[in-house]
């Protein structure tokens, strides 16, 4: 299991230094989010100031973007960053399509699917010097002169993971991805009943098998021994928890646990914009559902104990900013134990 760390919101300036920290740290890979910032940006910084560490966006929005644009900047990560650049693909939500980006909310799955198939075509155009044809219900695209070619990489073509929490995008990583980005709002409940039975599918339609499949997630991890209090990570952990509870497009997890009437009421809340409320509803039962707490230096023991015996996840982080200086010793011995599971 490979441990590494995730960005919310990063600072372009502090990138360089930021991430041979990361690197100088032991961790395994650099994940950035789209939030209030761009995640392509600082992998260029990061690629320059690195050189093992494997960089990814986790998750970059999908449909704003065009398969030429995306195929350009992850050729250009990958072939920068000396084949370390992974490409993490989400649909977002159809509210933050429609009203945040000003787009059309149509058939995900589908647009998701050809996305990653029309990718690989400009791709191979590219690195085979090809015909480029791909003919798709949102996508045709039959134009590639070598002056808009990215030519040949001397590296492996980056990876393609996408985001997925419900039945159809968890089937269709199967079908075409590399790997998955599984949500932080997750149960291994939620892992083992409907997650992989969806993805197994798929891969089995594809003909792979588990071990060309990786899986990634973000966890709820609670320390209890670090410079900062421990009800500190806990009140975080439950007002983000409270905040995923009340989306309706994540109700899967909550009616897995016969939570729904719970999530209805989170929803209520978080329409009156009663943020305060809301984390005062985390119940220690979902706590210990959802998070994992215990002393820096047994987490990472907690966590192989809940996700490695049924082989559920391959990538894990905190959903913790790491922050240099900041319960570095922590984040030592997690990273420590990681590296002796």
């Amino acid at each position: 299991m490979k441990f590494d760390t995730w960005l919310i919101h990063h600072d372009l300036q502090a990138m360089p230094g930021l991430t041979r920290t990361i690197e100088a740290m032991g961790f395994d890979g650099l994940w950035t989010a789209e939030s209030g910032n761009n995640p392509f940006f600082p992998l260029v910084l990061a690629a320059e100031h690195s050189q093992q560490i494997r960089l990814g966006t986790d998750i970059a929005v999908a449909f704003p973007r065009s398969p030429t644009i995306l195929a350009h900047l992850a050729w250009d990560l990958a072939k920068y960053s000396n084949g370390r650049f992974i490409l993490g693909l989400g649909a977002q939500v159809k509210a933050h399509i429609e009203r945040r980006y000003g787009l059309t909310w149509e058939k995900p799955i589908r647009r998701m699917r050809e996305t990653v198939e029309a990718l690989r075509a400009i791709w191979d155009s590219w690195q085979n010097s090809t015909r480029l044809k791909y003919e798709g219900e949102f996508f045709n695209l039959s134009l590639m002169t070598p002056f808009f070619s990215g030519g040949p990489l001397d590296v492996p073509r980056p990876p393609v993971y996408i985001s997925a929490i419900n039945k159809g995008m968890l089937r269709l990583a199967g079908q075409v991805a590399d790997g998955v980005h599984l949500h932080p709002f997750h149960s291994v409940k939620y892992l083992r009943e409907y997650a992989w039975p969806y993805i197994n599918e798929g891969l089995v339609e594809n003909g792979r098998g588990r071990e060309d499949f990786t899986a990634v997630i973000s966890i709820f991890a609670i320390p209890t021994d670090g410079q900062k209090a421990a009800g500190v990570y806990e009140k975080e952990a439950k007002e983000q928890l409270a905040f995923y509870m009340s989306t309706p497009a994540y109700r899967i997890v909550l009616d897995m646990h016969g939570w729904a009437g719970l999530g209805e009421r989170l929803s209520q809340l978080a329409r009156r914009g009663d943020w305060a409320e809301m984390p005062t509803l985390m119940s220690d039962e979902i706590m210990d559902t959802f998070a994992i707490t215990g002393k820096w230096g047994e987490l990472p023991q907690l966590v192989q104990a809940r996700y490695e015996a049924e082989n559920l996840i391959d990538r894990i982080n905190y959903y913790i900013p790491f922050v240099p200086g900041e319960d570095d010793e922590g984040w030592r011995a997690a990273i420590d134990g990681f590296k002796h599971e």
